[in-house]
């Protein structure tokens, strides 16, 4: 190594301590047992022999994947509910309504709230809702005010993109919901989701994801995974729901006998 002494460049020997980078990585390969390239090789081919990875969990059958999907979501605090009729959605609704405080609901873009006229009846039952405007009206005045009003609600309905049924988890695109915050900002998180939604394994979410569209000037892409409500634990590891998110998540099984 060098080093300056009264201004004129001179050269010591390192201690014996020390080490260049050529000998440390040869004791590394000497402690690992790695001597050339036949080792190498040899490694490869041992790799080379193991059996297939396969699932990791055991497959569900097709016929089984809602039972699924509800299980796993009630292990997580999750609430499972079916609507087998128009009236039976009416009542699971009504029922969740009179369990919040008096206050705004939010409903994401989903064509599904539409197409099941949510607004309207939310409107006749008495409760003020914001829906997240259409590509068409969207403006940062109608986006700023929608999300106060998330903040504001005490029930937001989403439906999905998704349901995973080897871990109870929706997942939910802005493409399809518009603002995420409906599903993350009111204490009260409700998704109607239908049987061609419920998916096996994250696999396939990842290879049945829609193509992202080309983005609007204001708004752009996100995908959610929301696995049961929002929990946060403490140093202490004491469980508390609704901290960061909200407190009570309902997942409803939309029929096709509900459909106008």
């Amino acid at each position: 190594m060098l080093e300056y002494a009264a201004g004129v460049l001179t050269r010591w020997e390192r201690p014996d301590f020390m080490t260049t980078r050529k000998e440390m990585l040869e004791k590394a390969r000497q402690a690992l047992g790695y001597h050339g390239a036949a080792d190498l090789k040899r490694a490869s081919r041992s790799l080379d022999s193991l059996p297939p990875l396969g699932p990791v969990l055991p497959p569900v059958a097709p016929s089984e994947l809602v039972e699924k999907f509800e299980d796993e979501l009630q292990k997580l605090a999750g609430i499972a509910h079916r609507a087998a009729s128009i009236a039976d959605l009416e009542q699971t609704l009504k029922d969740v309504l009179s369990k919040s405080e008096v206050g705004p609901v939010v409903l994401s873009r989903n064509a599904l709230l539409s197409q099941l006229k949510l607004p309207e009846k939310l409107a006749a039952w008495g409760r003020d809702c914001l829906i997240w405007p259409s590509d068409e009206n969207v403006s940062e005045k109608s986006l700023a005010d929608f999300r106060r009003r998330c903040f504001e609600a005490q029930v937001g309905i989403t439906g999905v993109e998704f349901a995973l049924a080897e871990s109870g988890t929706l997942v939910l695109t802005s493409d399809t919901e518009g603002s995420q915050l409906a599903s993350l900002a009111p204490p009260i998180h409700v998704a109607l989701y239908r049987r061609a939604q419920v998916v096996e394994s994250l696999e396939e979410v990842l290879a049945r994801l829609p193509p992202l569209r080309k983005p609007t000037q204001l708004a752009g892409r996100s995908v959610v995974f929301i696995t049961g409500p929002s929990r946060t634990a403490d140093i202490e590891q004491i469980s508390i729901r609704g901290v960061h998110g909200p407190k009570y998540l309902y997942a409803v099984l939309v029929e096709d006998s509900c459909l106008p």
